[in-house]
């Protein structure tokens, strides 16, 4: 099996040789055998396990033999501990759902500026359940291809062996592992499918498993073949990232490309063809918005506008920095300059609320924000990741739009005070 997984890993992976890898190791038979195939072949390793206190005892079992193992093969650890129950109720997605994220938010969190990546454990029959269960969620052309060898700083070594590979290799080195009694559970879909659907399918024949997998090994070496014409077909009719034209809107396969990995399903997509035709239904849907559990789309005069649904600005990733100057020199919408004198109390960032007023640079009035916004033609969903520096209770600047009046660097002004939004340094 060693020598399968270098092939593989110099074939469709591409790891150097001196690479820092983390592994993710809970502590079952993949991750175990991950680690030790990835130790034998020479890699530096450091791992990284996850317990997410669902199992009571059985969880600190798991941390326990993954300490000991980590401590046998001399290898680096760091664990992870997390509340899941609350973080699922706080966000309102299932355990499972949050168990995933917390797990790859923390996997970023360590590789973030680095050029390290994170070794999972995900097999051959991991593979086939996964394009089984995306095609029971209605997948396009990327979910037909099933989990890559490497994406998003993510590396798969074992897709090219199997379950009983691994089972094997562990036997004839004599290692234990432990085993996630949830597994047996037919509660989680994924479950059923391993348990149900996939013997059902050997059944029918043998070698369905390796044909699944066969199957999305085709459909991954031609994506990215699919994904030039795409992109073409987008330039060609003016598609941006951001910004889907209403006139094409019709097209469903290029709205679901457009949409693709953004987390919107496909009633979601429905609503959006219907709400973006020229009929009177869609002429009074202009600022319906829709919400996934990462971005917001929102349907515009012209166009569906889409963005990240980030709207905390610990989520931004922005700060303000501050800089007594002699006088006004550079300008631009993230620069704003105000009377140092006249700011007596700590400068904050936060999104803008309901009721949220201040009065713009260069008028008497004071004036709603979201008037000031809807006067400069701002539609709801750049008005919802809109941003105001405070100072106290007051609004001071209107983040790349416009500063507090009563704030201005007048003839009377002793010390300046250079406010510039810049992107938050990495941590």
């Amino acid at each position: 099996m060693t020598d399968k997984v270098r092939t593989y890993l110099d074939r469709e992976i591409g790891l150097e040789a001196n690479a820092l890898v983390y592994v993710a190791l809970s502590g079952g038979a993949d991750s175990t055998a991950l680690l030790l195939v990835l130790k034998e072949l020479g890699y530096r390793l450091h791992a990284l396990h996850c317990n997410f206190h669902l199992r009571g005892e059985e969880s600190d079992s798991d941390q326990a033999f993954v300490e000991e193992l980590c401590k046998t093969y001399d290898v680096p650890l760091s664990v992870r501990h997390f509340q899941t129950e609350e973080v699922a109720k706080e966000r309102g997605i299932s355990i499972e759902m949050a168990a995933r994220d917390l797990r790859y938010e923390w996997f970023r969190e360590v590789t973030k500026g680095t050029t390290s990546c994170i070794a999972a454990g995900h097999h051959r029959d991991d593979q086939a359940e996964t394009l089984l269960l995306n095609l029971l969620r209605g997948t396009g052309l990327r979910g037909l291809a099933g989990m890559q060898p490497r994406h998003d700083g993510i590396i798969r070594p074992l897709l090219c062996v199997g379950r009983r590979d691994i089972l094997d290799y562990l036997e004839g080195k004599g290692q234990p592992y432990v085993t996630d009694s949830t597994n047996t559970e037919r509660i989680a879909q994924r479950n059923r499918i391993r348990l149900d659907l996939i013997p059902l399918l050997q059944s029918l024949n043998p070698h369905a498993v390796e044909h699944l997998c066969l199957a999305c090994d085709n459909v991954r070496q031609s994506l990215p073949y699919y994904i030039k014409g795409i992109g073409a077909t987008f330039q060609e009719h003016g598609i941006t990232e951001k910004s889907f034209p209403l006139k094409w809107a019709s097209e469903a396969a290029l709205l679901h490309e457009w949409l693709a990995g953004k987390g919107f399903n496909r009633t979601q997509e429905e609503e959006m063809l219907e709400a973006s035709s020229p009929t009177f239904a869609g002429r009074n849907s202009i600022g319906k918005m829709w919400h996934s559990r990462t971005h917001t789309v929102l349907r515009d005069r012209e166009a569906l506008l889409l963005a990240p649904r980030s709207l905390s600005i610990a989520n931004y990733g922005l700060s303000i920095n501050e800089e007594i100057v002699s006088r006004i020199e550079e300008t631009g919408a993230d620069i704003a300059y105000f009377d140092a004198d006249l700011l007596t109390a700590p400068i904050e960032v936060r999104p803008v609320r309901e009721g949220d007023a201040f009065v713009p640079f260069g008028m008497k009035g004071r004036k709603l924000v979201s008037d000031y916004l809807t006067d400069r033609k701002v539609n709801r969903l750049q008005k919802a990741e809109a941003l105001v520096a405070t100072c106290g209770d007051d609004i001071i600047w209107l983040i790349g739009y416009r500063s507090d009046n009563r704030y201005r660097v007048t003839d009377r002004t002793t010390r300046i005070l250079k406010l510039t939004c810049a992107p938050a340094p990495l941590q």
